[in-house]
């Protein structure tokens, strides 16, 4: 399954629950990116937002914490209407924050950096249920996708597929119609985009054309894997 999930950092907080309801019908999560300005050097939302959000959004809320001490903030993302918590492997503590997200029923995801290598995520890969690998540096929306991370989705899929682990594959950064595609060949399953979508004039457009890029690559691999 191939899914969609727009970044609400690239939406216009002002209407934010407008911007949201707009393109809903072609998203399958919705993406809210997290910011401490410790961890990243930028601030962004919180549990309250969230929160607010909630009440106009039956989307499943995919919460991606780009902070420092991410076990602070579990339960309060819990509590205001988060469906799943991704921490990142470079703050450490990793199997503790992976259970404790487990045991408060969130979905817990682990986040690589695009610095990071492989090596970081692969005790834990049995332990999540969501694996995101960054193709910017996070911190900041509209950056260009970094393509050197590519070989890193390649084996984060092989491996998940080696060990029959059913975990979602995800990536985050530039992800557009034109990178859309290599990041489904590399293994991807879950395309986040903030610009892309957002930035259009009309976003559940944008998501429509993402997902038919996304789609195509997609049966143009099984298409090869068949032949």
């Amino acid at each position: 399954m191939l899914r969609i999930a727009p970044s609400v950092l690239s939406a216009d907080f002002g209407n934010l629950a407008e911007a949201v309801g707009e393109v809903a019908p072609e998203a399958d999560w919705l993406h809210v990116d997290v910011m401490d300005g410790h961890f990243v050097p930028n601030i962004t939302i919180g549990p309250p937002v969230v929160r607010s959000l909630r009440k106009h959004s039956g989307l499943f809320f995919d919460c991606h914490l780009m902070v420092t001490d991410p076990g602070d903030y579990l339960e309060a993302f819990r509590d205001a209407g988060a469906d799943g918590c991704t921490v990142h492997v470079e703050v450490g503590n990793t199997a503790a924050l992976l259970a404790q997200a487990r045991d408060l029923g969130l979905q817990a995801g682990l986040a690589v950096n695009p610095e990071t290598p492989y090596e970081a995520i692969d005790p834990f890969l049995d332990q999540a249920d969501l694996i995101l690998c960054m193709t910017v540096h996070p911190g900041f929306g509209g950056q260009a996708f970094i393509e050197d991370v590519l070989p890193k989705i390649a084996r984060t899929r092989a491996e998940l597929d080696r060990r029959g682990l059913s975990a979602e594959l995800e990536v985050d950064g530039g992800i557009d119609e034109r990178t859309a595609p290599a990041v489904v060949r590399a293994g991807a399953r879950v395309l986040v985009a903030g610009s892309a979508i957002f930035g259009a004039e009309r976003s559940w457009e944008a998501a429509r054309g993402l997902r038919a890029a996304a789609v195509a690559a997609l049966q143009d691999g099984a298409g090869q894997a068949a032949k």
